[in-house]
């Protein structure tokens, strides 16, 4: 009889070469120092589900993954032939060894589907079964529950729309703290990115020669308008479902340190911020002059056109997780609203850009895109305003959370594309120079 534990021993043994190669691996900047099992549970027959700790220099993070019993091989919750056991067990509620597969009260699943991976890598593990349900696996693991997970179930309880409904969970304990490992949830198979229909409306756009924004039958402004009513909506409902109160003098403080810190950092590896330093850091800190009572939150924490998806019924607002690079403890902090303002915002300027990367300078072309970006922006903030306070009324605190969503960019496309960086650094000089 094979010994799971030796098994996974031999697997662990593998992993500093396996895991560089995984999409999902958070760790690729660094060397592995050592792999560590943390928990092998044996959740069928054949799959073994594995915990196991990387250590890296200055961090030691912890990951899942699982494999077969009968053929070793590794990451087998992509393959259907073993993933439909995780979809059966959240149906019927079924403990293994300490991991509990549960589904959310007054749910009943349909079970006997097999998973597919969407085709989309990222870092989670989303499997598809059938037509109904989407299975987000979280690879990289955190103590306490997911707050995907904590913020859609305080979204359906005050019965929000533009979400995709939670359906169950698989959760476990390490040394005594939750930890989640899966969110089931709706799947809408019809649902289109916003980022793909933003694409489209530029792509639209710029293949017309003589005509405006407005005028072209892609137009994006009606859509921008919807979506900036939504997400104004899930702010309304995230402050009922979990409460708001007003930023003291101490998290004024900390919004505007953070920011001035976060600017230290890009400008020691990306020398082509500092020319911009002293009109962000005058931006920052004279954001703190026009702040009155500001109210803080829940959030999303990471909204751009990616994160949202267009149904037949309206716009929907996915992966509630924050931003990626933020500790739990920043990623659970209340912030102000005008920071997922300021994050779609950004996201649009993306968008209307992404057409111009690479190509030759072309000024009617860049003036097509700002065209396209100053519709959308402003649509989309019409929309907020028909729910909440119009974001545009603190136009000195959501010029500074856009400032600072641009720093954090600059940031990653320095270590990631580097010739995407003129889109972050256009949109600073013309911000800092009083061109938006």
């Amino acid at each position: 009889m094979i010994d799971p534990h030796e098994l996974v021993d031999k697997l662990v043994a593998s992993l500093p070469d396996l895991l560089p190669a995984a999409r999902w691996f958070g760790g690729k900047d660094q060397p592995i120092t050592a792999v560590r099992p943390l928990r092998t549970t044996v959740v069928n027959g054949d799959l073994v589900h594995v915990i196991f700790e990387v250590e890296q220099p200055g961090r030691t993070e912890s990951y899942q993954g699982a494999l077969s019993l009968s053929t070793g091989a590794w990451d087998v919750l992509l393959d259907p032939d073993h993933n439909g056991v995780l979809l059966d067990r959240i149906a019927s509620g079924h403990d293994a060894d300490g991991i509990v597969f549960a589904h959310e009260p007054g749910t009943e699943l349909r079970s006997g589907l097999r998973g597919r991976p969407i085709g989309v890598e990222q870092s989670n593990t989303s499997l598809i079964y059938g037509q109904q349900y989407i299975l987000k696996i979280f690879r990289k693991l955190a103590r306490g529950e997911n707050r995907d997970l904590v913020i859609h179930r305080a979204l359906r309880s005050v019965g929000c729309e533009h979400i995709a409904q939670p359906l169950g969970s698989i959760s476990t304990d390490l040394d005594g703290e939750p930890v989640t490992l899966a969110m089931l949830q709706e799947f809408l198979p019809d649902a289109v990115e916003g980022w793909d229909m933003a694409k489209t409306s530029v792509r639209d756009l710029m293949a017309e020669a003589d005509l405006h924004a407005f005028e072209v039958g892609g137009d994006f402004a009606g859509e921008a308008c919807r979506l900036g009513h939504a997400v104004a909506q899930v702010h309304a409902d995230l402050a009922e479902a979990l409460g708001t109160r007003l930023a003291d003098e101490d998290a004024v403080d900390q919004a505007i340190s953070g920011m001035q810190q976060r600017l230290d950092v890009v400008l020691e590896s990306v020398p082509e911020l500092a020319r911009y330093e002293d009109p962000l850091r005058q931006a920052f800190e004279g954001a703190r002059e026009h702040i009155g009572a500001v109210p803080i939150q829940h959030i999303h924490g990471d909204l751009h056109l990616g994160q949202v998806l267009r149904t037949v019924h309206g716009w929907l607002l996915i992966d509630f997780e924050g931003e990626p690079a933020a500790s739990v403890e920043a990623r659970n902090a209340l912030k102000s609203p005008l920071r997922d303002v300021a994050g779609m915002l950004r996201s649009f300027d993306y968008a209307a850009r992404q057409l111009l990367i690479g190509q030759p300078d072309d000024d009617q072309l860049a003036y097509r895109a700002m065209e396209w970006t100053k519709r959308n922006r402003a649509a989309f903030c019409d929309g907020y305003a028909e729910v909440a306070a119009d974001p545009r009324d603190n136009a000195h605190l959501l010029r500074a959370f856009e400032l600072d969503k641009a720093v954090y960019e600059v940031a990653y496309e320095h270590a990631n594309r580097p010739e995407w960086l003129t889109v972050p650094l256009s949109s600073i000089a013309r911000m800092t120079s009083g061109g938006e």
